[in-house]
C-alpha cells in the first residue's frame, strides 16, 4: 500500500484549524470560505487515514494523532518555506520579507536599508488591521510587524521601537477643537466609543473611570475609518496614536493631543520558532532606522 503525498496546503489549513480550534475563525485567518476549509481538512483525513479532529456540540478538538500532526506540521512548513528561500537564493532570483504595518507607521527607511545591503532582497510592505497584527505573523502570512500593543505575546519575538502620544479625536465642532491640549477630566461628559473596556487590555482600561461615559459604537470597529465615521457622526469620540491621527485628516473630525494618557507603544513582532536569517536582518535595519517610523 502506496503512502499517500502530503500537501503543503492542506497542511497549513489543518495548522491554521489546530491553533485556532474553531472552523469559522480558522477560515477567516485563512481567507477562504468555510465550507472549503471543512472539506480540505476531510479531504486530508481521508488521505491520511486518520481522524485528526473531533467536532461535537462543544466544539472542536484535536485528536492525540491530531495534536502529534500539529507540531510536526508545523516543523514541516517552517522547513518548506526555509528551503524556498535557501533555492531562490541560489539561483539568484529575489528573496523577500514580509512586513506588515500599522496605520501611521513607516517601514519605508528599514525596507530601503535592509534592500541597500545585496540587490537580492526586497522587502514587500502592506498595511494591515490591529486586530489581525499577531495572527498574520502566526500563520506565516507576513514575517515581522511593525504592531501597536497590546499584542498577545504568546509564541512570538519581539522588540521595543517606540512610544508616541495619544490624541482625543472629536468631532470638528466640539467645544474642545481648537485647545492645545486637554486632560481626561475635560471628556467625562463625551462618549468614549469603546466595544468592551474589561476586553481591551493596556492604557484603554485605564479610561473609563468613576466619571467617564463610555459606550460601544453601533457597529464594530474593524478600521480606523470605521472609528472616525462614528465620531463624525457625533456618537463619542476616540483615542488614537500621534501618527495615525497625522495619517487620517478629514476636515469633520479634528483631533487634540492628551495629556494625562500614557504613550502608544510600537513593537516589532515576528514568529519566534521560526528560523529565519533574512527577517532577523529587517528587524536589524528597522531598530536602527526606528527614528524615521513615524
Amino acid at each position: 500500500m502506496s503512502t499517500p503525498d502530503l500537501d503543503l496546503r492542506k497542511l497549513r489549513y489543518f495548522v491554521a484549524v489546530a491553533e485556532e480550534l474553531n472552523f469559522g475563525r480558522a477560515a477567516r485567518r485563512l481567507h477562504i470560505a468555510q465550507p472549503v476549509l471543512s472539506r480540505q481538512i476531510r479531504t486530508l483525513e481521508s488521505e491520511l487515514g486518520v481522524q485528526l479532529l473531533v467536532r461535537g456540540s462543544t466544539g472542536t478538538q484535536l485528536t492525540s494523532i491530531g495534536a502529534q500532526l500539529l507540531q510536526d506540521a508545523k516543523v514541516l512548513l517552517d522547513d518548506a518555506h526555509a528551503l524556498r528561500r535557501r533555492l531562490s537564493r541560489a539561483a539568484g532570483h529575489p528573496v523577500t520579507v514580509t512586513v506588515g504595518v500599522m496605520a501611521g507607521l513607516r517601514a519605508t527607511a528599514a525596507a530601503a536599508a535592509f534592500e541597500a545591503g545585496d540587490p537580492r532582497r526586497r522587502a514587500v510592505v502592506r498595511q494591515i488591521p490591529w486586530h489581525e497584527q499577531a495572527e498574520l505573523v502566526r500563520s506565516g502570512e507576513v514575517d515581522v510587524v511593525y504592531a501597536r500593543e497590546p499584542v498577545d505575546h504568546r509564541g512570538l519575538g519581539s522588540a521595543p521601537l517606540l512610544e508616541e502620544p495619544m490624541d482625543a479625536v472629536l468631532p470638528a465642532d466640539d467645544d474642545l477643537v481648537g485647545r492645545a491640549s486637554v486632560r481626561l477630566a475635560d471628556l467625562t461628559s463625551r462618549v468614549l466609543l469603546l466595544p468592551d473596556p474589561a476586553m481591551v487590555p493596556g492604557w484603554q482600561t485605564d479610561l473609563v473611570g468613576p466619571g467617564q461615559r463610555w459606550a460601544p459604537p453601533r457597529e464594530e470597529f474593524r478600521s480606523v475609518e470605521d472609528k472616525l465615521e462614528h465620531v463624525a457622526a457625533h456618537e463619542g469620540f476616540v483615542i488614537l496614536p500621534r501618527s495615525t491621527t497625522a495619517y487620517y485628516r478629514r476636515p469633520d473630525v479634528k483631533a487634540v493631543p492628551i495629556e494625562d494618557v500614557g504613550p502608544s507603544r510600537v513593537t516589532l513582532i515576528w514568529k519566534a520558532d521560526t528560523d529565519n536569517p533574512l527577517r532577523d536582518e529587517f528587524v536589524a535595519a528597522a531598530l536602527a532606522c526606528r527614528d524615521e517610523t513615524i
